[in-house]
């Protein structure tokens, strides 16, 4: 047994929205905490010596080993949206890259037995309504004025190409019709079985950890698994690339989206077209932004007053400061995903996809 552990609750009754978070997602963690005891589980994982939950009241405990990072071969923990530091981070990417595909192909060829559907239970209707944009034509474009004023006022934060009036007058008018299509956008996103598997929900670079393997590759192992669930591929490689470095984004995703797809298929999963994957991926890029991250100029505010007078994003204001940081390089992200993409052009896509399986 390990000597050092690591405790987790699911309840926090100092800070009410940690709480509140905390409390619904600690299900899925328990759930995988139990199904990696199988001999087989396809992913590295903290050993796991106790996981419960109490339903009623959402209070949960999961005790786990420590991970040493720094120690026995493991390399120093990463930071979120700080890639920069890492000296080869198109490595680690891929590394993250095949250990959720593994997982997703060793439940879609039945290897995890029949405990997945008895863990994990996947609703199509449910999950189509899961991240809801919220927000009017009229509301959106009111917050992509609010985040252009945002920009104007502190340009030293975005790359010049962002900084266009053209780009944001562009997304007020693309944003509302990207809305408008909303319930169609989660329909298609949940109606191909083929992009269903069991993955982990948050696999960002800060909740893995590395090592190097007896033949040289780079290995990884993941943790923090709230909100683990069945849920199609492209969210969760979403959610590991979200913070990954505009490098990864501009050079190098389909390469990765090719990786993945590969070690899907050779784990026994489906074969996913890397064109309709990398569609899937954008259309939740495109819900997280409007939904979510259209608003982190008032949450960066409200964190950081100082943030408007910072240097630029390697400012201590900003690089020190976590929630700061992860929140401008996202919504950098997504920015500079529809400025190369188009929302506009996505719902085209979406459309052309669509019409062409209709007719198949």
């Amino acid at each position: 047994m390990h000597e050092e552990l690591f405790v987790k609750f699911s309840r926090d009754f100092n800070d009410p929205s940690r709480d509140d978070r905390g409390k619904f997602e600690m299900q899925g963690e328990i759930s995988l905490a139990r199904l990696s005891r199988l001999p087989d589980f396809p992913v590295r994982v903290p050993r796991v010596y106790f996981a419960d939950q109490e339903q009623a009241t959402h209070t949960g405990i999961l005790v786990t080993e420590r991970i040493a990072f720094g120690e026995g071969g493991l390399e120093e923990h990463h930071a979120k949206c700080l890639d920069y530091r890492i000296e080869e981070p198109l490595e680690h990417y891929r590394a993250i890259m095949k250990s959720l595909a593994r997982l997703a192909g060793a439940q879609r060829s039945n290897r995890l037995a029949g405990e997945v559907e008895t863990l994990f239970s996947y609703h199509p209707d449910v999950a189509a309504t899961s991240i809801p944009i919220g927000y009017s034509a009229s509301d959106l474009r009111e917050r992509v004025l609010q985040f252009q004023r945002f920009v104007e006022e502190a340009p030293q934060l975005f790359p010049a190409p962002l900084r266009e009036p053209a780009f944001f007058a562009r997304l007020a008018e693309e944003s509302g019709r990207f809305a408008g299509q909303e319930a169609a956008i989660n329909a298609f996103l949940q109606s191909d079985p083929a992009f269903i598997a069991l993955c982990h929900w948050n696999a960002n670079i800060d909740n893995a950890f590395f090592w190097r393997g007896e033949d040289g590759p780079l290995e990884c192992g993941l943790m923090d698994w709230g909100r683990a669930g069945r849920m199609n591929v492209a969210f969760a490689i979403w959610g590991s690339l979200s913070a990954a470095h505009h490098d990864i984004w501009e050079h190098h995703l389909d390469d990765l989206l090719l990786l993945f797809a590969k070690t899907l298929a050779g784990e026994g999963g489906p074969r996913l077209p890397i064109s309709v994957l990398r569609l899937h991926l954008e259309l939740y890029a495109g819900i997280m932004g409007l939904s979510y991250f259209l608003d982190c100029p008032a949450r960066i505010r409200n964190a950081a007053p100082t943030v408007m007078t910072a240097a630029g994003i390697h400012d201590p204001v900003v690089e020190g400061h976590e929630h700061v940081r992860n929140q401008l390089h996202i919504a950098t992200v997504v920015l500079n995903l529809w400025r190369r993409r188009g929302l506009g052009a996505l719902l085209d896509s979406l459309s052309h996809q669509t019409a062409g399986h209709a007719g198949s």
